[in-house]
C-alpha cells in the first residue's frame, strides 16, 4: 500500500531504506526574487534504530551554528530533527555535494577541537545545563568517521 504524497518532504521519505550515516538535499526552493535556499539532511543515526541524546543534540546544536559560521557566510540554519536521528542544515544558494560535505567536515572538527559548547549558560540559552561536549564530540567523531560514505543514502547503495 503507497502512502499519501505529503507536504512535508521527510514524510516521504522511506525511513527504513536509508542508511545512516548521510548527507542529502532533503528541499530546494526559490524565493519570489529568484534566491535559491538548500535544506540538508544530516543524518547521524539509523532512523527507528538508534538515536542521539537530547544534551548531545542540544550541543552539537550550539557548536555547528557558531562555528559553521567560520567557514561559510551562507549558513542560515542548523536544527535537529524531532526523532533525534539528525539535522536540517539550511543554506543560501546552490552547492556542490563536496563544498557541503567539506563545510560539516571543517565544523565537525572544530567541534572535536572544542573546549566548551558555545552559549551554554542561562543568559543566552534556555536550557543551559542541558549539554555536554563530551557527547557531541563523540557523535561528531562518528560522523567524520564515516566520512566516505556520507554520498550512498539508500541501503544497498555501494557503500
Amino acid at each position: 500500500m503507497t502512502e499519501p504524497r505529503m507536504n512535508v518532504e521527510s514524510f516521504n521519505l522511506d525511513h527504513r531504506a536509508v542508511a545512516a550515516p548521510y548527507l542529502r538535499v532533503a528541499d530546494r526552493k526559490v524565493l519570489p526574487h529568484g534566491d535559491v535556499i538548500v535544506k540538508y539532511d544530516v543524518r547521524f543515526a539509523q532512523p527507528n534504530v538508534a538515536h542521539l541524546e537530547m544534551p548531545a543534540i542540544h550541543s552539537l546544536e550550539h557548536l555547528f551554528a557558531e562555528k559553521s559560521r567560520n567557514h561559510s557566510d551562507r549558513v542560515i540554519d542548523f536544527s535537529p530533527m524531532g526523532c533525534q536521528t539528525g539535522f536540517y542544515l539550511i543554506l543560501q544558494g546552490d552547492h556542490t555535494f563536496e563544498q557541503v560535505e567539506e563545510l560539516v567536515a571543517a565544523t565537525l572538527q572544530d567541534i572535536l577541537d572544542a573546549d566548551e559548547v558555545p552559549a551554554a549558560n542561562e543568559v543566552q540559552c534556555g536550557w543551559g545545563a542541558n549539554h555536554t561536549l563530551e557527547g557531541a564530540q563523540r557523535a561528531a567523531r562518528a560522523f567524520l568517521a564515516e566520512r566516505g560514505q556520507w554520498s550512498q543514502v539508500f541501503a544497498g547503495e555501494s557503500r
